[in-house]
């Protein structure tokens, strides 16, 4: 898929204020500084289409973003800042939940996972949840550029292994680097699958 025009619509917490229409949308979600403004802005070829933070937690509200005119990607808060305190984070987990399982036009979940960790329960749950709400999702391992071939391998296979034990089979699977821009052309294609599809 060539990316030909991304822009900014609307930011909010809101579901029913996401924009109207029929159009679909993929959700970008992850643990705060997993790396997701840095890789929407490498998929869309836009340097600051998203704003990237040294401070983590920064995303706190649903961001669409419309592309080549005729879908949207969803840049969602990331889950699990521990700096926030509860009130906070469960704000933050009513305006995820009700965007995941409300918005009609959502049409995949890309989950973001930090390559250079092993499997994190927080993110075992979260997908967990998907699965259990008959959502579709994928896993976006980024940050790739971090490791040694052998170490990415490693992690990575740690991770589907782990997921194997609770689930009969994966779901598609991605690994990325905004750095070196890995992984770009795999995950516009499987949008662009998707989007013929429907």
């Amino acid at each position: 898929m060539e990316i030909k025009t991304a822009e900014f619509v609307i930011s909010n917490t809101d579901v029913k204020k996401c924009p109207e229409g029929q159009l679909p949308e993929y959700a970008f979600i992850g643990r705060s500084n997993v790396g997701k403004s840095s890789l929407i802005n490498m998929l869309t070829n836009r340097n600051k289409l998203a704003m990237t933070s040294s401070t983590p937690g920064k995303t706190q509200l649903i961001n669409h973003y419309i592309v080549n005119n005729n879908w949207y990607l969803v840049d969602l808060p990331g889950y699990g800042y521990a700096k926030m305190g509860k009130s906070g984070k469960e704000k933050l987990k009513t305006i995820i939940e009700d965007y995941i399982l409300l918005r009609e036009n959502l049409t995949a979940v890309f989950v973001l996972i930090d390559c250079r960790l092993r499997p994190q329960q927080i993110d075992l749950e979260f997908m967990e949840w998907l699965g259990e709400s008959e959502i579709p999702f994928s896993i976006v391992f980024t940050k790739s550029d971090k490791l040694s071939a052998k170490q990415l391998k490693e992690n990575t296979d740690a991770y589907k292994n782990r997921l194997l034990e609770d689930w009969e089979e994966l779901p598609p699977v991605f690994i990325t680097s905004s750095d070196k821009r890995e992984g770009r052309d795999e995950l516009l294609d499987y949008i662009e699958e998707i989007n013929k599809s429907i």
